[in-house]
Order: C-alpha cells, then structure tokens, then sequence
C-alpha cells in the first residue's frame, strides 16, 4: 500500500473536504480507538464514499504514530463502521 497512491486517491476524490471535522474525529476515534458514529456522522461518511473512506484510513495506518497497531484489525473495524453506517442510512426511519 504505496503512501503515494493513497494520497493521490484522496486528492482526486476531494476526500479531505467532503467531511466536517467533528464527524472526521468520530469516525476516526471509532475505529482506531474506541466508540460510536452518530447519524449525522454516518450520513456524512456515507457521501464521503467507500473509496475515500478506505484511502484516508490505509493513509492514517501509514503514520508512523499508528506502527504499533494491528492493521488487519484497523481495516476490519474500519468496514464495520461503514457497513454499520450504511446499512443506517439505508433503513428507512421508523415511524412515529
């Protein structure tokens, strides 16, 4: 996993804007550490897209400050949020 595609991928994908911080945080802190996507976060990590998710996470895992950790297992919470965010979005709301 070449730091260069990665980079590239996120670049031509505008991956970088299509997320507001505070949601950026939490999906981050969802799956590198540990904790829960809101709605709102998981709508916004849903037209950010699977391609720029999986870029931006196999970019993180190239910093040095993440070496220690287990890269299989960052990759499959990783699908896990998204799988978990996009089957939210995609149920419709209950009614009231």
């Amino acid at each position: 996993m070449a730091t260069k595609e990665n980079d590239q991928i996120s670049k031509e994908n505008n991956c970088e804007s299509k997320m507001g911080l505070p949601c950026v945080l939490e999906a981050f802190t969802s799956i590198f550490n540990t904790g829960s996507i809101s709605n709102k976060c998981c709508s916004e990590l849903v037209v950010l897209g699977k391609v720029c998710h999986s870029a931006l996470v196999k970019r993180t895992l190239e910093n040095p400050l993440f070496k220690d950790l287990n890269p299989a297992t960052i990759i499959a919470k990783s699908i896990q949020t998204w799988n978990n965010c996009l089957a939210l979005i995609d149920s419709p709301s209950p009614s009231t």
